[in-house]
């Protein structure tokens, strides 16, 4: 007998198409990415108990590509989310962003953000969210055109954060890239533990980028962070735009600096060329 929770496990089968309805509407200075020369579009990823939808974008020709999975913001896998993958395939890259709140709800509905935290994103495990980024990466291996040995992780927000605890979880990741990842929170049965917690597990080569001005994410745990990498001898490297707030890489919203997403940009790409 399926217990509550499997019955609900899947309720989100496709993505959505445009933005998510908690940011419309969209800014003016939304970058919108072109598909020319690539294979884009949804995919399927087979994940434990079925599958869930993600975006995948690569060169049309050529390969294997190195690999960077793609963690979503609070919105899902929405156009922006869409956009970053369009544009590391520019890149070179195999880029794949998988629905990770796939089983909890469909936040691309939503309206309010309060109710996007309350009603799906506090409900999602951390330890599934690993497993599914565990089954992307073996979902994008067999499929013949990403080179698995060459991975990287990228993730913004809510994906910032997954991108700090995946590097703790899977060795074979090459480098990763946090984009204003929360550092510490109130500890749960779903989230057990905080970046900073694992500092001294981080094996994997982390980029973290801030904002000086992010209410959300003082720079006093951001320095303590960087402290505690460097205790532990741990080859990541932290950024700290001054006059950069919260999602300040999101163009599509009013808290977009062009200025640090811009820098936050070419650093991640040379982050992922020397190490991925």
């Amino acid at each position: 007998m399926k217990t509550h929770l499997s019955r609900r496990e899947f309720v989100v089968g496709s993505l959505a198409a445009g933005f998510a309805l908690a940011v419309m509407p969209v800014s003016g200075d939304t970058i919108t990415t072109d598909s020319i020369g690539l294979v884009a579009g949804e995919v399927k990823i087979p994940v434990k108990g079925g599958e869930i939808p993600a975006y995948r974008a690569m060169p049309a020709s050529g390969g294997p590509f190195p690999t960077v999975l793609v963690v979503h913001e609070i919105f899902g896998v929405h156009e922006h989310i869409k956009d970053i993958c369009r544009r590391l395939a520019k890149q070179g890259y195999f880029a794949v962003a998988p629905l990770l709140f796939s089983r909890e709800g469909d936040v691309s509905t939503m309206a309010d953000t309060q109710q996007i935290m309350a009603k799906v994103v506090a409900k999602v495990p951390d330890q599934q969210v690993a497993s599914d980024l565990d089954a992307t990466e073996a979902w994008a291996k067999s499929t013949g055109k990403a080179d698995t040995t060459k991975l990287g992780i990228v993730g913004f927000c809510w994906g910032g954060r997954q991108v700090w605890l995946y590097a703790a979880h899977n060795p074979s990741l090459k480098a990763g890239v946090a984009w204003y990842g929360p550092l510490v929170s109130v500890p749960s049965d779903l989230r057990p533990k905080n970046p900073l917690d694992l500092a001294n597990q981080i094996n994997v080569p982390i980029l973290g980028l801030y904002g000086g001005e992010d209410m959300g994410i003082p720079v006093a745990q951001i320095e303590q962070m960087r402290a505690a990498l460097k205790a532990a001898g741990k080859p990541s490297e932290i950024v700290i735009y001054p006059d950069a707030g919260h999602g300040f890489n999101a163009d599509y919203r009013p808290s977009y600096n062009p200025q640090a997403a811009r820098d936050g940009w070419k650093r991640m790409l040379a982050w992922f060329k020397a190490r991925a």
